[in-house]
């Protein structure tokens, strides 16, 4: 009689348990707290299922195709490998949409593309399908052995089971399509990466098979030197006369540091250059800084960073601290957005004010 029972019991247990599991549906909002990058527009009519976010990461985009090779360290061993690739560093974004009904890979990268390009981005690769490389069977494995489990491995995913974001990033797939390009202007990189669900082991994300997904990966890199070009002193003496201050790019910091770097000589010999043509000037020497980090974190840095500033033309250019005042605002005074690494850059600066009295 016993069997029969425990048998029961099971039964009971595993029919719980089973009706437990989440069984996704296809998205109708964005996932919550998500939200599209900046630098890029979503396809029209897709939801975002899974979004990641890291303040600074590298990542690696492909630049050829992944192709197959022998480890020679055992002889057996198949891994797999590009032979062009680049690996940026900076903060990383990446948003995976599922696609509205009946949009094809190719109609979904085509649209990127063209909002790439329209912000004057650079495409650097592309590929379709197999010419993708790796293995035939595209899904993500234990091993880097395809294009998604390369750009995706699933440890790296973070993904709860049987989520949206799961259901659209696990499982097998194809007609892949995919590219990486340049945006020169912000020194962003972005790759997008589209295809179709094929097929999964399991029944749970069935509502997901034939939809079209898009996974972009951006990494905003570092803006173009154009943003900290030196100023000779007589462009300083000019923007302090009509505007009663000048931003400077060019004395500079290590990440969260006070310290001035070696680099910032030339900017600091034209701001001595600049006190020697003027008598009379006086400055307040103001730090900025982004808005990564808690206010009142970034006021002690900014405050540091000035005074640092000020000790270095007292003690090294021999400029009178009774000519200099130095002041933090921390992110209180932005001159650009601070949504995109090339504003936050913009935002980092030490600004001289005009602090004549009348």
């Amino acid at each position: 009689m016993r069997k029969p029972i425990l048998f029961l019991m099971l039964l009971v247990i595993s029919t719980a348990a089973f009706s437990a599991v989440i069984i996704p549906e296809l998205p109708t909002t964005d996932s919550e707290g998500s939200k599209d990058h900046p630098l890029l527009k979503r396809y029209a009519g897709s939801y975002i299922v899974a979004q990641q976010q890291k303040s600074y990461d590298e990542f690696t985009f492909p630049l050829s195709t992944l192709k197959r090779q022998n480890d020679s360290s055992t002889g057996y061993q198949t891994v797999y490998s590009f032979a062009e690739s680049k690996t940026v560093e900076g903060p990383y974004t990446r948003l995976v949409y599922v696609l509205p009904a009946e949009r094809s890979p190719l109609e979904v990268v085509r649209n990127y593309q063209d909002e790439i390009v329209a912000q004057g981005g650079n495409v650097l690769f592309e590929c379709k399908r197999e010419e993708c490389g790796g293995k035939k069977d595209n899904s993500i494995g234990k091993y880097q052995d395809s294009l998604a489990s390369f750009l995706r491995p699933r440890e790296r995913l973070g993904l709860e089971d049987y989520s949206q974001g799961y259901c659209a990033t696990i499982g097998g797939i194809m007609d892949q399509r995919y590219l990486v390009a340049e945006l020169p202007e912000t020194g962003a990189y972005i790759s997008v990466h589209t295809y179709t669900i094929k097929s999964y082991g399991y029944t749970n994300c069935n509502a997901f098979k034939g939809r079209t997904v898009a996974v972009v990966d951006i990494v905003e890199g570092r803006p173009r030197e154009k943003n900290m070009v030196k100023l000779e002193a007589s462009e300083m003496a000019q923007q302090i006369s009509s505007t009663g201050s000048v931003s400077l790019y060019g004395i500079l910091f290590d990440t969260n540091s006070a310290t001035v770097k070696e680099d910032s000589e030339a900017t600091l010999q034209e701001i001595a250059k600049l006190f020697e043509q003027k008598p009379d000037l006086k400055l307040l020497v103001v730090g900025h800084t982004d808005n990564a980090g808690a206010f009142e974190y970034n006021m002690n840095l900014s405050q540091n960073r000035a005074r640092s500033v000020v000790e270095e033309l007292s003690t090294k250019y021999g400029i009178s601290q009774e000519r200099l005042v130095a002041f933090g605002v921390s992110y209180a005074s932005p001159v650009s957005s601070n949504a995109t690494e090339e504003g936050r850059a913009l935002n980092r600066r030490v600004e001289l004010v005009d602090n004549q009295t009348q």
